[in-house]
């Protein structure tokens, strides 16, 4: 006697329906945590600003930078529930899209609802200067005012009660910063954007 397929049909087609069933039940729950988990914590955007800024020792010679760049950055933690620990750090000033100005700074923890200042001073030690950037910044320099961009690469992980997150790249980037060579005192602040 030969197998009848349309007997086989029915139960392929309950198991098939039994496994779409529980894969959207396991979709449904998923989903649920993740909102409940989103409700529970309220996450807000961390805020970043560059406060002050100034440029000391600057020597602008045969197309190569001297220089000092000292900003004060202030990162704020709204969040009542998440900390972030920052790993490591590297804050950079960039002109034109060239880095001229580099520094490493040091890790640290950000409590929640938090805010910490981060005193930066990045050093152009005999930089060369591509392109026009030279001629740029001494018509900038005579002109009392620099546009720049100060960016910082950072590795995070994030705390929430005991857990602990997987370390992630957070991008900060401040543009445009003004700064004076002659007042720094005249300094406006400066909101900064970020990519996680």
């Amino acid at each position: 006697m030969a197998n009848n397929p349309t007997s086989q049909q029915p139960r392929h087609s309950k198991i098939l329906r039994y496994i779409a069933i529980v894969l959207l039940v396991l979709i449904v729950l998923v989903g649920l945590s993740v909102l409940i988990t989103w409700l529970i914590i309220k996450p807000r955007r961390f805020v970043y600003t560059v406060e002050e800024g100034s440029i000391k020792n600057y020597n602008l010679t045969k197309n190569h930078l001297n220089a000092t760049f000292e900003f004060a950055l202030r990162s704020y933690n709204p969040n009542s529930k998440i900390s972030i620990y920052y790993d490591s750090i590297e804050a950079s000033v960039q002109y034109d899209d060239q880095t001229i100005a580099f520094e490493v700074v040091d890790p640290f923890f950000q409590p929640h609802r938090n805010e910490t200042r981060l005193d930066l001073k990045l050093t152009a030690q005999y930089v060369p200067l591509s392109g026009s950037n030279s001629k740029d910044i001494a018509l900038e320099r005579s002109s009392g005012e620099i546009e720049i961009v100060v960016m910082l690469k950072a590795r995070i992980r994030f705390k929430v009660g005991m857990w602990k997150s997987k370390d992630r790249s957070l991008i900060i980037w401040c543009s445009p910063v003004r700064v004076r060579f002659s007042r720094p005192n005249n300094f406006e602040r400066t909101y900064c954007d970020t990519e996680l």
